[in-house]
């Protein structure tokens, strides 16, 4: 078990409908623990990527059992030949040549991606080692985004005395349009209802209501009215989202200052969903809410795609890890 009653409850849930999940960074031991408590928990069935006698030889060191976990090698594999084909099928028509994908299927990550493309996993968390860019090519070339021309982008889960909230986007799209921004804010709002958390939105600025100007406020603006519009449409209009902007964070989440700021907001002073303008005020804001504020940090997990493909920071530690899992693993039951 882990500390967090929320992450618990994520993990009880995982339990009900086991998924199978792949972690392609087995030579780190945050990655090797989590698997281990992932699978004593019974929440998930655990691919790991690596040295197989290694892993193996870790394992029996720490008299950890690897029940419901598979070690594979994917050098070795006898499944690599299809990945190799299936992958070049996949980007021949973008220039990949067969050379290529013979090597990039030997990638942890595009191994990792392509047992989801082909069915023989739900989902994936990586990152304790690559950057999001290593973990997210793969999946934005092989499992793709749900909708097409849709977007693709992340959202942290921010547990604050174990109360979760979503941030997005801190971790893919750099400076999105007042378009993109509509977007983020709605798969954030689905995503936030898929982990319980009330989907109160809050479009944030440095202005609230007209207080500032500036380009950057009339972004946050007509991407506000675009997330309004498109909440009257039928895949919204009864999931019970609420949102408004522009709202700076004081008055996004204190009651007090939401009465004097935006009284007549039905999201200030209780949004439990941020979405940033940019990935710079999303980014500094999330870690410095967990190296100075004592959050806890889940992510940066992505939505919309077709599949879960999530990302760890490389700071992360083995709890975290976990939280990643299970989060991922409810990702994969929708």
């Amino acid at each position: 078990m882990v500390k967090s009653k929320y992450i618990n409850s994520l993990l009880a849930r995982a339990k009900e409908n086991v998924k199978t999940i792949v972690l392609p960074e087995g030579e780190d031991e945050r990655v090797l623990e989590a698997a281990h408590i992932i699978s004593d928990e019974g929440a998930a069935k655990i691919i790991i990527l690596g040295d197989i006698k290694q892993m193996n030889d870790y394992f029996t060191q720490k008299g950890w059992s690897t029940k419901n976990i598979e070690f594979i090698k994917p050098e070795e594999s006898p499944r690599l030949t299809e990945y190799t084909e299936l992958l070049y099928e996949l980007r021949k028509e973008k220039g990949l040549s067969h050379e290529d994908a013979v090597a990039l299927a030997k990638n942890y990550n595009y191994f990792g991606t392509l047992m989801i493309k082909s069915g023989h996993a739900d989902g994936m968390v990586s990152g304790a080692n690559h950057s999001t860019a290593d973990t997210v090519r793969p999946a934005l070339q092989i499992i793709k985004s749900a909708k097409k021309g849709a977007n693709v982008s992340s959202f942290f889960i921010m547990l604050s005395n174990d109360v979760p909230y979503i941030f997005s986007d801190c971790g893919v799209i750099i400076n999105p349009t007042d378009k993109e921004l509509a977007d983020i804010a709605l798969n954030a709002a689905q995503t936030a209802i898929l982990f319980g958390i009330e989907p109160n939105v809050a479009m944030l600025s440095f202005s609230t209501k007209g207080s500032g100007k500036g380009d950057e406020v009339e972004k946050v603006k007509r991407a506000t009215q675009m997330a309004l519009e498109a909440l009257q449409n039928d895949e919204y209009k009864n999931l019970g989202i609420k949102l408004d902007g522009e709202l700076q964070a004081d008055a996004a989440l204190d009651e007090v200052v939401a009465a004097k700021k935006a009284p007549n907001s039905n999201v200030s002073g209780k949004a439990r969903v941020l979405i940033f303008p940019n990935l710079e005020a999303g980014n500094i804001c999330y870690k410095m809410l967990q190296r100075l504020g004592g959050c806890e940090a889940y992510g940066p997990i992505l939505q919309g795609l077709n599949a879960p493909i999530n990302d760890l920071s490389r700071g992360c530690f083995a709890e975290d890890v976990v939280g990643a899992i299970a989060i991922t693993c409810i990702q994969a039951t929708k």
